[in-house]
């Protein structure tokens, strides 16, 4: 065998192998007389098929396994003797030769890694959020919890805004009773855009059983073609009239499944839980800005097979989760525009991580791995379960490691980077993750 080693500019490398035809013939003839031993043709024995005709048969087929097997082969120990680290699937074509020759070339086309230089983070700024949840965010939080229990109880007075009323309604456009424009025993709480506001204003005010009349002007842009930009008459009947009632807290602990008159669990619950929340939120703040960071200091130069690959993985992901939603994705065909910008982000942040897990041994050590299973487990009923449910799948182990072995290269940046504490609300704090 013989190589040679093209490089084209920037990453794109060429190699060019050849491989000493008669060689090639050889392995051919050797195969074509094993298959002549148990090869079945009409009108000859199993076995005793010529191999003439064994040749005339498969010859072709078997020629090109043998090329196909020898050029992974070589292409395998070329690069591995030129020491190269290939990025992506190579491209072989073969060379074009006039007339017979002494050997079989090709050439196999592709990309190398880049090198990673990871520059100088002592003078990248770093905010870590800072906030410790007290009475007050508590209390905001049960009253959350409470709201979104809320229930609604009939009333005998007129609507206001939160209150639930069910209605009847009919409209009548030039003259036209249309279905757009009617509904029967409809729930809605007004204030809250369900229907159009100058018709939720004109409902304000009424009581259970009053029917009122009035027009309504749709807007030229309503979804509703057939009465967008239109003038309706109105008749709406109420049929009642419900006001919210927020649970109280022996209620809301009860439906939690604490005792109800255990409050002082449920405020000690619920801070756990928003420590946690709180937690969760400031690393991945923090690990975003040293993500930044990573990205800010290295300048790299991107193999395009990487991101061809990550777009497609990308594209793959965004039609499986349509596909989850009832979305037909059969004959759909996603721009690769809509991936690019996260696939050469996820691309440059794997190369600039496995250069820092390689040179800086921020391996996901096996105690850290642990660690942070048994964290998970804290939560569950019975937390040795789940520990033992993820050490009975490499897969799920692996997903763990990734997240152990990001966290060492967030706190190896935050050990380079200026680090600055600063409190935030928790309002601020749950506005974005």
């Amino acid at each position: 065998m013989q190589t040679t080693l093209e490089n084209l500019g920037g990453l794109e490398r060429r190699l060019r192998i050849a491989v000493p035809a008669a060689e090639i013939e050889q392995e051919v003839e050797t195969r074509l007389k094993h298959l002549t031993r148990t090869t079945k043709l009409a009108g000859f024995r199993p076995g005793k098929v010529p191999f003439r005709v064994v040749s005339q048969h498969y010859g072709r087929q078997v020629r090109q396994e043998v090329l196909g097997d020898r050029l992974e082969r070589n292409f395998g120990a070329a690069v591995q003797a030129e020491r190269l680290r290939v990025a992506g699937f190579p491209r072989f074509e073969p060379e074009v030769q006039e007339g017979e020759t002494a050997e079989v070339a090709f050439n196999a086309t592709f990309e190398v890694y880049p090198e990673v230089q990871i520059g100088d983070l002592g003078q990248t700024a770093i905010q870590r959020p800072v906030l410790e949840p007290g009475d007050a965010e508590v209390d905001k939080t049960l009253d959350i919890l409470r709201r979104q229990r809320t229930r609604f109880e009939p009333v005998e007075r007129l609507a206001a805004a939160g209150d639930q009323v069910t209605l009847d309604y009919q409209g009548v456009v030039d003259g036209q009773e249309l279905p757009e424009t009617a509904g029967r025993d409809q729930s809605i709480i007004l204030g809250k855009g369900h229907l159009l506001k100058d018709f939720e204003d004109q409902v304000i005010g009424m009581a259970s059983g009053q029917t009122r009349r009035f027009e309504l002007s749709f807007p030229a842009d309503y979804h509703g073609k057939a009465v967008a930009g239109k003038t309706a008459v109105f008749d709406v009947t109420v049929k009642q009239v419900a006001a919210p009632v927020l649970p109280d807290l022996a209620e809301l602990a009860r439906s939690l499944g604490l005792p109800d008159e255990d409050v002082l669990k449920l405020r000690e619950g619920v801070a756990d839980n928003m420590r946690r929340e709180i937690k969760q939120r400031i690393a991945a703040r923090v690990k975003e800005q040293a993500m930044d960071a990573l990205l800010a200091a290295t300048s790299l130069t991107l193999p395009r097979a990487l991101i061809e690959m990550e777009i497609r993985r990308l594209a793959a992901g965004a039609k499986k989760d349509l596909e989850a939603r009832g979305v037909k994705t059969k004959n759909l065909d996603l721009p690769r525009e809509l991936f690019e910008t996260q696939a050469v982000r996820r691309v440059s942040l794997g190369l600039i991580l496995a250069e820092l897990v390689q040179n800086r041994g921020l391996q996901a050590k096996p105690e850290e791995v642990r660690a942070m299973v048994e964290e998970y487990a804290q939560h569950y009923e019975q937390p040795e379960e789940l520990v033992r449910w993820y050490y009975q799948s490499p897969e799920r182990l692996r997903d763990v490691e990734s997240l152990v072995l990001e966290n060492n290269v967030v706190e190896w940046v935050l050990s380079q980077a200026k680090v600055e504490d600063r409190p935030v609300t928790f309002e601020e704090l749950m506005g974005a993750a």
